[in-house]
């Protein structure tokens, strides 16, 4: 595998998860325990969008050229950056009462603990399906990047599964421990920055 091959999987690995150390951060904060089971479900969910992503993107490459597979997965990823990057100002401006046409991920991604729904401060199996599913929406706009820019799929997939479960954990310890709140934002606003260098690396020659 070459350098700027690994690189760019190790890339998307960690700027698909910047968000779930926001999240960490935030559940830590509060002593919301994310347990490593439940923790490992998160990072599977994240695993497999990765891949399935990657594997229609490589599908949607059998009918273009190599330079506009390029640009679409650049648009892609780059545009999921933007989104990303923004969040923390949609959610400084957005009124505090749940908005009616607001998701319930939406709601999860600006106020994570509303994954705990039984108010236990842990995060059970089922709560961690739902968190997964949340987190995993960077995940999947990787894994089409991935895919159609001819990257090695199953290890982008399995980079993101890792930094998922890592980056999670490690946040979640740190919040409990230094309650750095203020880090959770400073992480999304990372994760999207990085995402948009990561496409436009890919225009990039050689």
């Amino acid at each position: 595998m070459h350098l700027t091959a690994l690189t760019s999987i190790i890339a998307i690995g960690i700027a698909s998860n910047l968000d779930n150390a926001g999240v960490g951060i935030a559940y830590g904060v509060r002593r919301i325990r994310i347990p490593w089971p439940q923790n490992l479900v998160i990072a599977v969910i994240s695993f497999v969008a990765t891949l399935a992503a990657g594997l229609f993107g490589n599908a949607v490459t059998t009918w273009l050229s190599p330079l506009v597979a390029n640009l679409i997965g650049t648009v892609v990823i780059v545009c999921v950056g933007v989104w990303v990057l923004m969040q923390p100002f949609i959610a400084h401006r957005a009124p505090k009462p749940k908005q009616k046409n607001s998701s319930f991920i939406t709601d999860i991604l600006r106020n994570p603990e509303a994954a705990d729904r039984n108010n236990n401060q842990a995060i059970g199996f089922g709560e961690a399906m739902i968190l997964g599913v949340a987190l995993a929406m960077n995940a999947l706009a990787g894994g089409f990047d991935a895919g159609i820019t001819k990257l090695d799929v199953l290890w982008t997939s399995v980079s993101v599964g890792v930094f998922s479960f890592a980056l999670l954990g490690l946040a979640a310890f740190s919040g409990r421990r230094y309650a750095a709140e203020t880090l959770g934002e400073k992480a999304t606003i990372a994760a999207g920055i990085l995402l948009i260098l990561v496409g436009i690396h890919q225009l990039i020659p050689g």
